[in-house]
């Protein structure tokens, strides 16, 4: 695969690449879903199951025999028990490829359903860029592309603001500039305890939902920094990140005053940025 996307599990289980073109969807528990919103060429679903040492490759020995149809195939690195599964829905047909593969103590089911007969070489390279994380190992902080986890958190946030807005305000609450004022006066009416994190966290990822809104070149990217997964908001024309965290929740924990206007303004103007290539060096100073 010459370009892709990251993916790095929730957990940080494993991460692998994926097409450029193609978007993270709604995978049903415990699976994540991949393909091309704008040219479909199938659908890629992918599980991992944690297990005893060498549980990876026991998975694999263990579909061969319980599974007649599976035989051993080599897709890059990764050795896997392979099988297919013909069906036919709205008079089209359709081909499931399934593999199933481990690393170490982790093992994946992975398939690719494609009208029948189409190429699978997107599903391979995929498998072939699977890499399992070491527990314990410390990685450099990375920006990915932000993954459903983080979008349903950014959803919540808005709804959460949203919701006091109107509940104390009696006002509408379209994400827009003007709005950053009414947020300022849920701050200074509700009471919200320091101790509240999620609820000082929601106001920061809001004021960057403004922001994205307002401004051009905004994009929603995943952090992965150690134990923290968060989503933060990417100038894409700078390689320049806004983390969410950093607009509220850290000036509460320090006492601070909020003044979110005062904030958004600031971090409108490109103020407090770190640079992408920069993260290990500069994040937790902006």
């Amino acid at each position: 695969m010459e370009k892709g996307k990251k993916f790095i599990s929730p957990g940080a289980w494993f991460s692998m690449v994926y097409p450029e073109a193609w978007s993270e969807f709604e995978g049903g528990e415990g699976a994540f879903l991949f393909y091309n919103p704008g040219e479909w060429t199938g659908n890629f679903r992918i599980s991992a199951y944690k297990g005893a040492p060498g549980y990876g490759q026991e998975s694999v020995r263990q579909e061969l025999e319980e599974n007649p149809s599976a035989r051993l195939v080599e897709v890059g690195k990764m050795t896997c028990a392979y099988s297919r599964e013909m069906f036919e829905e709205d008079n089209a047909c359709y081909t499931s490829h399934i593999w199933i593969t481990g690393i170490g103590n982790v093992a994946f089911e992975c398939s690719f359903t494609v009208p029948q007969g189409a190429p699978v070489a997107e599903a391979e390279d995929i498998i072939s860029s699977l890499e399992v994380r070491v527990e314990g190992k410390k990685y450099p902080p990375e920006i990915i592309p932000v993954r459903l986890s983080e979008i349903y958190q950014i959803n919540e946030a808005y709804e959460w603001v949203e919701i006091r807005v109107k509940d104390l305000l009696k006002k509408d609450f379209q994400g827009a500039e003007a709005d950053v004022l009414s947020m300022q006066q849920v701050v200074d009416l509700d009471g919200i305890s320091r101790k509240k994190r999620e609820a000082w966290m929601a106001f920061g990822i809001v004021l960057c939902v403004i922001l994205a809104n307002e401004a051009d070149g905004m994009e929603w990217r995943t952090l992965m920094d150690g134990n923290r997964e968060a989503p933060v908001l990417l100038h894409v024309p700078t390689g320049r990140w806004i983390d969410p965290m950093k607009l509220v929740w850290s000036k509460v924990k320090a006492g601070e005053t909020i003044s979110l206007a005062e904030t958004y303004q600031r971090f409108g103007e490109g103020e407090g940025f770190a640079r992408d290539s920069e993260a290990t060096s500069i994040y937790g100073n902006i």
